[in-house]
């Protein structure tokens, strides 16, 4: 058995034990993905950045997720077909049939919640340092509980992680690239 198997199954072996931890694993793997966007939004809308920066700070971020997720994302699922492990393997499936939201034809590598979230973390985290970690922590959190519910095999989020945290960067070095040579010529 591939190592990423057996990994799914340590996982996903945690589920169906505890109704409470079952609870918090759902929350995780369909829901939070809302809250986290929301504390992204308020805290940006919050924040002591002025108007400029707190524009600015959003659109690279949304930029980022577009990149990795509509993008990078999907051109790679366009070439690969993997199947979720729901769908091919035995699992505890913590999530009904109506909140799987997936057909047999949505693939499961990489992951566009791990590739979404990875990149707002890596966005954000270099602009605002303490932010950026809460967000890393909650895009953890999340897609683990996406392969602890079956959603996912842990290559799918390390795929997804890889793809957001490298399009957050690239966007953002591009991003202040330009914004450099924009000041330059302006001096």
């Amino acid at each position: 058995m591939a190592l990423d198997v057996k990994l799914l199954y340590l996982f996903n072996d945690f589920a169906g034990k505890s109704q409470i931890f079952d609870t918090l694993i759902i929350f995780l793997a369909a829901y939070s993905q809302y809250f986290i966007v929301t504390a992204f939004l308020l805290l940006l809308y919050f924040s002591v950045y002025s108007k400029r920066e707190k524009l600015r700070i959003f659109w690279i971020t949304t930029i980022s997720i577009i990149i990795a997720r509509l993008g990078i994302t999907e051109i790679i699922r366009f070439f690969y077909h993997r199947p979720r492990p729901f769908l091919t393997l035995q699992v505890n499936k913590l999530l009904s049939d109506s909140q799987w939201f997936y057909s047999d034809t949505e693939w499961s590598f990489p992951s566009g919640h791990s590739a979404f979230f990875f990149a707002m973390a890596t966005a954000i985290y270099l602009y605002n340092k303490k932010w950026g970690t809460w967000f890393f922590i909650a895009a953890i959190l999340m897609n683990i509980s996406r392969v602890v519910a079956g959603v996912h095999y842990p290559s799918d989020i390390l795929g997804g992680a890889i793809v957001g945290v490298a399009v957050g960067y690239l966007v953002v070095y591009f991003a202040e690239k330009w914004k450099l040579k924009e000041i330059g010529k302006l001096l």
